[in-house]
């Protein structure tokens, strides 16, 4: 992409995710020029009292635009798999937070403290990672770099946001019935979400996971640069309205100490060392919603193995796990 002093922008959404770009561009002060905001119907939105005035989606809406962040929906009637050829052929980049192009060989999966290099391949289409995916490799990659992650085991416990507007507004209504002892009858989640845990997210596959398990352990792999690394992954939603948490345990071909971790993430792009668990110093959702940052603690040896560490991550998943990560992408170019 040629270097402006002004872009035009395109966000297509205005979900949870959606939302967030617009507060994140205006954040980051990114240099933008005309600023298009798409959905499928018109209307006008508020965010942080800035007034956007809601377009619906065409392919002429992309005509003389420069870069295209596709909220996040996905498959076959989805925005990207419809719009995002179109804004492509208009000569504009498409930077998708869905899911649909991200294991496509032709299409960069890139997470900007891992692989940003990979910006350079695209051919119109750059995909961002999943949520879930995207903290733990920005944890992981200074590790894999220095002592090479032969395995990696991850649960996740992945806040309510990450399925969307109606899935907050579900756990807030279930909080407030249970409180109440009232009945509660779950409508966007298939069980109960309030003071409860479900170890689904997505469908099931043959295989036996689920489509957010599996997504982890390719995208990994992808971003990473390595084929061999072995993931196995437990996603599990939880009742928590923002950020992502992750018990991660990987197993390295080379030894690395437990400090040595430590040493590594403090100087990593993108990370916050919060590890002193003696003083009851660690990562919580509570303290990572709204900020940029992965933060990191509980760094332990995992003496079960020969060369195991186990660690817990932790983001805002609509940040740094969608539209914060997007807009770095759109910084690279």
């Amino acid at each position: 992409m040629k270097r402006k002093s002004k872009y035009n922008v395109v966000v297509v959404g205005v979900g949870v995710v959606g939302i967030e770009m617009l507060r994140v561009l205006r954040q980051r002060n990114f240099p933008v020029g005309d600023l298009r905001v798409l959905a499928r119907s018109t209307r006008e939105i508020t965010v942080d009292g800035e007034k956007y005035s809601v377009k619906a989606i065409s392919p002429e809406a992309f005509d003389g635009m420069d870069i295209a962040l596709f909220a996040g929906t996905e498959g076959e009637k989805g925005a990207a798999v419809i719009y995002a050829p179109e804004a492509v052929k208009r000569g504009c980049v498409v930077i998708d937070n869905g899911a649909d192009f991200r294991m496509d060989p032709k299409v960069p999966l890139v997470v900007p403290e891992v692989n940003a290099a990979d910006v350079k391949k695209h051919k119109g289409i750059i995909a961002n990672p999943n949520c879930s995916t995207i903290q733990m490799v920005v944890a992981l990659y200074p590790i894999h770099r220095r002592a090479r992650i032969k395995r990696i085991v991850v649960t996740t416990f992945q806040s309510v946001s990450g399925a969307g507007q109606k899935k907050v507004n579900e756990l807030w209504e279930q909080s407030g019935a249970f409180l109440a002892k009232k009945p509660i009858k779950p409508v966007e989640f298939p069980y109960q979400i309030a003071f409860n845990l479900i170890p689904q997210i997505d469908v099931f596959m043959d295989n036996g996971y689920t489509k957010e398990e599996m997504k982890m352990v390719n995208e990994t792999r992808k971003i990473m640069g390595d084929d061999s690394i072995k993931v196995n992954a437990t996603c599990v939603r939880v009742p928590v309205f923002y950020a992502h948490s992750e018990s991660v345990n990987i197993e390295t071909e080379k030894y690395i100490s437990a400090n040595e971790v430590r040493e590594l993430l403090l100087k990593a792009p993108g990370v916050r060392l919060v590890d002193d668990p003696m003083n009851r110093s660690y990562p919580m959702p509570i303290n990572a919603e709204g900020k940029d940052d992965t933060f990191v603690g509980r760094i332990r040896r995992d003496d079960s193995v020969k060369n195991g560490i186990s660690m817990w991550v932790v983001a805002d998943n609509i940040r740094k796990g969608a539209a914060l990560n997007a807009i770095q992408i759109a910084e690279l170019l």
